[in-house]
């Protein structure tokens, strides 16, 4: 059997890791969150759930790494942002395979001036700039979009309509400025293997979304947004799985907007659509083959509220549910 502990269960793309892992007999998952409410706890047997420390705690990696040894854990697989920097710096450390993108492709994607500077000589990227004196004095079409360099969803972000606007804003390059995109938005699941090969890119509509989070789409076949999210992977050297959103210029052609290199809130769309990205993620982490190409089925969801039902005694008391990270969407 292999152990594996999933984190941040709280959050929908944690929920959907577990349930997808909870369908092989040849798992063992264990489920973490930083808060006692977290929703997946309560799918798995109680000797399997863990309370962590929060992902920017400085004691956050120890805490994995006890965990590991405690519980024998074979695969840690992090579905939170802030996570994944401190695991991936201590990879080598943890005593359990992390299943997580290099340090290199987390600078780059956590970062999207840096991303867009990595992919704008290899595909469509939006104009964009930092908020500084020579950011602002570009010559723009408004509106613009401003949003933080780093953060997921759509926290921070901010439509700004003419030049007046603009040159308001205090100068910040924690800032960026960007290019604004008429077109649809789409969402793509990319998995790339040991290797670098892309073994599969699931593009899918948001067509209705709630506080981030895509709760209705269908997945589509597109070549155009497919070889724009396989480039993408490519650019920031991916290994493993994240999400890639991309938005039609005024002329059709797929952008990118940003990469987020975890597993997506709305992964359950991908796996329905014939690509298990975290039970493949997973033989990659034991270094089971899997498929070069995998093909997807266009299918369309809706999301509902499930309730899980546990006796009080169950709850696992954390001192950290005022505090609780928001592990995103895509």
């Amino acid at each position: 059997m292999t152990r594996v502990l999933v984190t941040g269960v709280g959050g929908p793309a944690g929920v959907a890791v577990l349930r997808s892992l909870l369908r092989r007999p040849d798992v063992d998952a264990f489920a973490g969150d930083m808060d006692g409410w977290a929703s997946g706890l309560y799918l798995v047997p109680a000797e399997r759930r863990r309370i962590l420390k929060p992902g920017l705690s400085p004691d956050f990696v120890d805490d994995i790494r006890r965990i590991c040894a405690d519980d024998a854990i074979d695969v840690v697989i992090s579905t939170v942002d802030v996570e994944l920097p401190p695991l991936a710096a201590h990879r080598g450390e943890l005593g359990a395979v992390l299943a997580a993108p290099s340090e290199a492709t987390l600078a780059v994607t956590l970062d999207k001036w840096e991303l867009a500077q990595r992919c704008a000589p290899l595909l469509r990227v939006p104009v964009t700039r930092l908020l500084n004196a020579d950011g602002m004095a570009l010559r723009w079409h408004f509106p613009v979009i401003v949003k933080p360099r780093r953060g997921a969803g759509s926290r921070g972000v901010r439509i700004v309509a003419d030049r007046a606007a603009l040159t308001a804003l205090d100068p910040d390059e924690a800032l960026i400025i960007q290019e604004f995109l008429p077109g649809d938005e789409f969402s793509v699941d990319v998995l790339a293997d040991s290797n670098g090969g892309v073994v599969a890119a699931v593009p899918r509509t948001r067509t209705r979304v709630d506080s981030g989070v895509s709760i209705a789409g269908q997945t589509v076949h597109d070549e155009g947004l497919e070889s724009t999210a396989a480039a993408v992977a490519r650019a920031i050297g991916l290994r493993g799985v994240a999400n890639v959103q991309l938005r039609r210029d005024s002329e059709g052609t797929p952008a990118l907007l940003e990469v987020n290199p975890r597993f997506p809130g709305a992964l359950p769309l991908t796996i329905a659509a014939g690509v298990d990205m975290p039970s493949l993620v997973l033989d990659l982490a034991v270094g089971v083959d899997i498929p070069s190409t995998i093909e997807f089925a266009e299918i369309a969801n809706v999301r509902y509220l499930e309730d899980i039902f546990v006796p009080i005694g169950e709850i696992l008391h954390s001192e950290n549910a005022a505090h609780q990270e928001d592990p995103g969407d895509e």
